[in-house]
């Protein structure tokens, strides 16, 4: 059974997907770029300083699903510039300090609002029996 999960913690979907569906153990996150759940506006600023609002926004609809992201087993960074992977990773790594995900970092040639990073995210529950 499909479950669509919401966070009002984290930017509402601008277009036909959800920010996140659980199938049985396994939450799906959509990708999430750096805007703002509060004002609604992009982060501006620095890849760190977007890195930090995306991966803020992951863990919003991640404990909208009663997890956190100790939960997340894959990643996919999206990055306008492969040159930013440094400083990305350098916040990424505070957000996973121990047993991090696999992960994926691909270079696009534009994202969503022309930000720098989309981040999208598969969980695992553990308390989910199916």
């Amino acid at each position: 059974m499909k479950e669509i999960i919401s966070s009002e913690k984290a930017p509402k979907a601008i277009g036909p997907y959800s920010q996140a569906i659980r199938i049985g153990n396994l939450v799906f996150l959509s990708g999430q770029i750096p805007i703002d759940p509060a004002t609604g506006h992009l982060a501006e600023g620095s890849i760190q300083h977007q890195t930090e609002r995306v991966l803020e926004n992951i863990k919003a609809v991640l404990e909208e699903a009663g997890l956190s992201l100790n939960a997340v087993v894959k990643t996919t960074v999206y990055l306008k510039n492969l040159g930013d992977f440094p400083q990305m990773n350098d916040t990424y790594s505070k957000y996973f300090a121990s047993n991090p995900p696999a992960r994926s970092t691909v270079e696009v040639a534009r994202l969503p609002r022309d930000v720098q990073v989309e981040i999208d995210a598969i969980a695992f529950d553990a308390k989910q029996t199916g």
